[in-house]
């Protein structure tokens, strides 16, 4: 059997009662997958792009800064909003917002595993009371006519590992598909993802899409994705950071083409459109420290990765910023030089 033939790749997909362009999906990435960010995904036409995670509870005390991180352009449709809480009195007004501002879909995060969301039991918090998880789907679904999304992990840890339990919940709760990372809350963002866990949610599923993330980290292993789990889509998370055009890589693979290579002076390029994106949103300060955290995600695959790290995070003004990005040398490296910067690289805050 041919896994690139039957990898289920749709054009356009559906979720609910929208048709989407694709099942490749940009995740939300806390910290990270800002204004800026979304107009360099938007360029390569991913099926779905989703801001980055707001606070139930912000979101309807109309708190500006929360109403901020959703801003988007017309260009970045279609684009989802992601609710964090784990309040069911609040869900429904919450998503009502969401709609309300214009979005595609809304979602629950029931995944992020950082200690400051979960202490209350929101984020992975959710997946100790799945019951609780339903509950809050039921009343979104029932107070929005957009889509609602849900995104876990795979459980808590190793000895409880309940997806396959909490997609049957989600899917009799009326979400149109869910989300599974294939990593526990006690992994956070280390070690590999276990397919497996999202191959299992697959086979209970009946009307329920699912949606594989976790190790998307180019067009393969989309591509393995897909044929291993038989998921309908999968998300993209780190994937996209220093490669907003990962979505095209895996259209052209899943389609037999050729995928293009991007040389380091591609990437340079790429760096700079995205600095000017941060300087036009942002103020210029504001612009340094976001590109202090940018900078690293276009040079990893160069040699001097580490200098160019260190030098960013000295830069004092956008000017300096701007020197910096299209002065520094960027060579390929030996083989296995970069390898461990890449990493260090490439944590991301959610």
């Amino acid at each position: 059997m041919n896994d690139q033939q039957n990898a289920p790749l749709q054009k356009p997909f559906q979720l609910g009662k929208i048709f989407l362009p694709s099942n490749v999906l940009y995740a939300p990435l806390a910290g990270c997958s800002d204004f800026p960010f979304r107009q360099m995904s938007a360029a390569y036409k991913p099926g779905l792009i989703y801001c980055e995670m707001v606070k139930m509870d912000a979101l309807i005390r109309h708190d500006q800064g929360t109403f901020h991180l959703l801003d988007y352009e017309k260009g970045m449709h279609p684009i989802g909003g992601q609710l964090c809480g784990s309040k069911p009195s609040i869900a429904a007004q919450a998503a009502r917002i969401i709609e309300e501002l214009g979005f595609d879909v809304v979602d629950l995060n029931c995944g992020c595993p950082v200690d400051k969301i979960t202490k209350d039991g929101s984020g992975s918090g959710m997946l100790k009371t799945p019951h609780l998880i339903g509950e809050i789907i039921a009343n979104m679904v029932a107070a929005v006519k957009i889509p609602v999304t849900v995104k876990i992990r795979s459980g808590w840890d190793e000895e409880n590992i309940n997806a396959a339990t909490i997609t049957q919940i989600a899917e009799e709760a009326g979400a149109a598909a869910i989300c599974i990372h294939g990593r526990t809350r006690y992994q956070a963002y280390k070690g590999p993802a276990n397919w497996e866990h999202i191959r299992a949610c697959k086979q209970v599923a009946k009307r329920i899409k699912v949606i594989g993330n976790g190790d998307i980290t180019d067009a393969a292993a989309a591509q393995k994705m897909f044929a291993y789990t038989g998921c309908d889509a999968v998300l993209v998370a780190r994937g996209t950071m220093g490669q907003p055009w990962i979505a095209e890589d895996i259209y052209r693979l899943l389609s037999g083409q050729e995928i293009r290579e991007r040389t380091l002076e591609d990437c340079r390029q790429a760096l700079l459109e995205h600095f000017h994106h941060t300087c036009s949103y942002h103020s210029d300060r504001r612009a340094v420290l976001d590109m202090r955290r940018v900078g690293c995600w276009y040079v990893k695959k160069a040699a001097g990765t580490r200098e160019f790290r260190g030098a960013i995070s000295k830069a004092g003004s956008i000017e300096d910023i701007r020197s910096l990005i299209t002065d520094f040398p960027l060579t390929m490296p030996a083989v296995g030089e970069y390898v461990a910067e890449e990493a260090e690289c490439a944590e991301c805050a959610g």
